[in-house]
């Protein structure tokens, strides 16, 4: 039986003046997609996979010749594809699975790099801002489309997990379940302020007033701001089993970060910077009917251990039917990609018990 997906599709989802919560409007909202299986009959058998900070809708598979997504190299495999295909975890044989790329994003979805019909040329500094609310809305726009009718889970880490916890608050009957790992149903602080991500763009040669795209982009000071963040997220330590050398290692980061740096818009990580820095759901469990599985590492410096056990207990307390699990793993904030085995079997279980909850 196969293992592996093949000939993945990078897609747009469009549609007309899409109103955005804190005001304004999209005349043309595109939401960049992908999906692996099939829907069922009753439009029911459906994962929605979203993703953290600075990635993209390929979850899963490599790409079709000519049909990679915006920024996403063809031959890089889905950044949870240890978890979902045939026989995996998420099982594209029994699930359809649709992977969607949050707005404000670089990677084909209305953001900042995208064209602004009104004047024929991208958004850049003057992309509206948006929240992680409205990624949620323009995402079940696209469901809408795709004849999906209730949402088997809904599944991320990090910001991905974010914008699980809003789907539970947002479409509360909309879903059986949410899986959210390494991260929380509320951002924490810790993060670099905004104005300063912003002034350390602007040091880029080609600056430009945020008006880059002609200049040839900021690649140079994004690759600097990547190396931090994959330091950060663990990468070391992900890299070290397979690079002892420690120098060796620095290499190989540096050359992710050039590489991902070509690729990426830096707009994109203010607006989305902006909007988890919004995002809090704590004040809103009551509202939340879907299973939670909960997964965190407890190394990980942005949603440490440490905070797991109180949220876990607050949304008990709050009737939610919760499955909380800390990895053993160095990995970081990594760990849901880097040790997908380890928790792979309580992914499929907890899949498993929604199949056996009741009835729509």
């Amino acid at each position: 039986m196969a293992t592996e997906l093949d000939a993945v599709e990078g897609r747009i989802f469009t549609t007309a003046d899409f109103a955005l919560e804190l005001g304004g409007t999209l005349p043309q909202c595109h939401v960049a997609y992908e999906t692996c299986g099939r829907l069922n009959a009753a439009g029911d058998n459906a994962i929605l996979i979203t993703h953290g900070y600075t990635s993209s809708a390929h979850a899963a598979g490599r790409y079709a010749p000519g049909k990679a997504a915006r920024g996403v190299p063809r031959d890089q495999p889905g950044w949870w594809d240890a978890l979902i295909g045939p026989d995996k975890a998420i099982d594209t044989q029994r699930y359809f699975v649709v992977g969607a790329n949050a707005l404000g994003s670089a990677h084909g979805s209305s953001g900042p790099n995208t064209i602004d019909p009104r004047t024929g040329k991208p958004y850049g500094p003057t992309f509206p801002e948006v929240t992680l609310q409205d990624s949620v809305r323009a995402q079940k726009l696209l469901l809408d489309s795709l004849g999906v009718k209730r949402l088997h889970a809904v599944a991320g880490p990090s910001m991905g997990g974010f914008q699980a916890f809003q789907w539970a608050v947002t479409f509360p009957d909309f879903m059986r379940g949410i899986v959210a790992t390494v991260t929380a149903p509320k951002m924490r602080g810790g993060l670099e302020p905004i104005e300063a991500l912003t002034k350390q763009l602007s040091t880029d040669p080609n600056w430009n007033d945020g008006w880059y795209y002609d200049k040839g982009g900021i690649a140079k000071v994004l690759a600097e701001i990547r190396y931090d963040t994959l330091v950060q997220y663990g990468q070391r330590e992900l890299l070290a089993p397979t690079i002892p050398d420690p120098a060796a290692r620095e290499t190989a980061i540096r050359a992710a970060a050039k590489t991902w740096a070509e690729n990426y818009d830096g707009h994109s990580l203010v607006a989305l910077r902006k909007a988890i820095s919004r995002f809090d759901i704590t004040g809103d469990y009551a509202k939340i009917r879907a299973r939670v599985l909960y997964v965190i590492a407890p190394n990980d410096r942005l949603f440490p251990g440490s905070i797991g056990p109180g949220f876990a207990a607050d949304m008990r307390r709050a009737g939610i039917d919760i499955t909380y699990v800390e990895l053993v793993t160095d990995k970081g904030h990594l760990a849901s990609h880097a040790d997908a085995d380890q928790w792979a079997p309580m992914l499929r279980a907890f899949l498993q018990r929604l199949d056996k909850a009741a009835s729509w």
